[in-house]
């Protein structure tokens, strides 16, 4: 089986660290961090999931925007022609077999990838309050299979950098970016690794994003620490979490489960999370949108046929979580490096 390639990332690495030397450090750690990453020891799946993805048909040329809700793909060429009605049904079967697909939406080559997430409603409440990205350079942690990634993309980043450990997410992004066409392979790429493979004080980034991740980190502070510690100075951060309404010493920490999770920690208000970001050093914070979650923005399909939010909360009152906490609420805040 061939292993994914990564020579591409390494070369735009060394070319972009000439000016910012914490890629260069980066750089030398990553070929020892992405072997064991995807070791067969370490994740056998990972094998059959790469198959899928070498079987997806080689498009010489795509028509694609990455400034749609959902990621558009279409009019894919092959070797032979244009894509058969056939060939986008054996396209639909091989990311089907990607299964669980979390973060979305897309539609590559007539398949609709409905996701769990309606990913395209966040970028939505985020993205009218991001700096220009054009021209950026932009890590987004925990970013799972790259909606996002591809998004900032699309609003004009020189490169995104999207890393989440899971080998399944990172699967997924490469089928999409396998359907979406090589003229974006200089433009974003996925790491399966987590913000704890990123050499400290790495200060190579102007935007870096964590939505969606603080509420599993036993140590928030810390985790706002490596943030920071990523960005350029003057470099902003974008982080979405889970909060809890309150003053600035609320803080709610689960007892065991939160809306069935057992890996969420703490939910600050927003009061709280103002403070613990500006003791970690960040200026200029502020809270700028705050909305509870629906069953209409996360919910099951077809293409996540696990349980989802309306099974996590109480039945009786979708106000609070079947542990009886508040249901979610989400805050995203943005802040900048001084």
């Amino acid at each position: 089986m061939a292993s994914p390639d990564f020579s591409h990332l390494y070369t735009t690495l060394a070319q972009q660290g000439q000016a910012r030397p914490g890629l260069h450090r980066w750089l030398a750690r990553l070929p020892e961090q992405l072997s064991r990453a995807l070791s067969p020891q370490r994740h056998p799946e990972f094998h059959g999931w790469w198959q899928r993805i070498e079987q997806l048909p080689q498009l010489s040329a795509a028509e694609y925007d990455l400034n749609q809700d959902a990621l558009y793909a279409g009019e894919g060429q092959t070797a032979a022609g244009p894509l058969s009605d056939a060939e986008k049904k054996r396209i639909t079967g091989l990311l089907d077999n990607l299964h669980p697909w979390r973060k979305g939406p897309f539609l590559l080559h007539d398949t609709k990838i409905d996701t769990e997430w309606r990913s395209d409603w966040k970028w939505q409440r985020v993205a009218p309050h991001l700096s220009d990205l054009r021209g950026r350079l932009i890590l987004d942690v925990g970013g799972g299979s790259g909606y996002h990634a591809w998004r900032m993309a699309g609003a004009g980043a020189a490169l995104t950098l999207c890393i989440d450990p899971s080998p399944r997410y990172f699967a997924q992004f490469e089928a999409v970016k396998k359907l979406l066409g090589p003229q974006l392979c200089e433009q974003v790429y996925h790491l399966p690794l987590g913000i704890e493979d990123v050499p400290e004080q790495l200060e190579a980034f102007d935007s870096v994003f964590s939505m969606g991740v603080l509420y599993h980190r036993r140590s928030p502070i810390d985790h706002l620490l490596e943030l920071k510690a990523c960005l350029r100075s003057g470099g902003e951060l974008v982080l979405e979490t889970l909060v809890v309404e309150g003053d600035a010493q609320q803080v709610l920490l689960p007892q065991d489960r939160y809306a069935a999770m057992r890996n969420v920690w703490f939910l600050p208000s927003v009061a709280a999370l103002t403070l613990w970001l500006e003791r970690a050093g960040f200026a200029d914070v502020r809270c700028v949108d705050l909305n509870r979650t629906t069953t209409e923005e996360q919910r099951s399909t077809d293409w996540m046929r696990f349980q989802s939010l309306a099974d996590f909360l109480d039945p009786e009152d979708p106000s609070r979580t079947r542990e009886g906490y508040p249901a979610p609420l989400r805050a995203v805040m943005i802040a900048r490096k001084p």
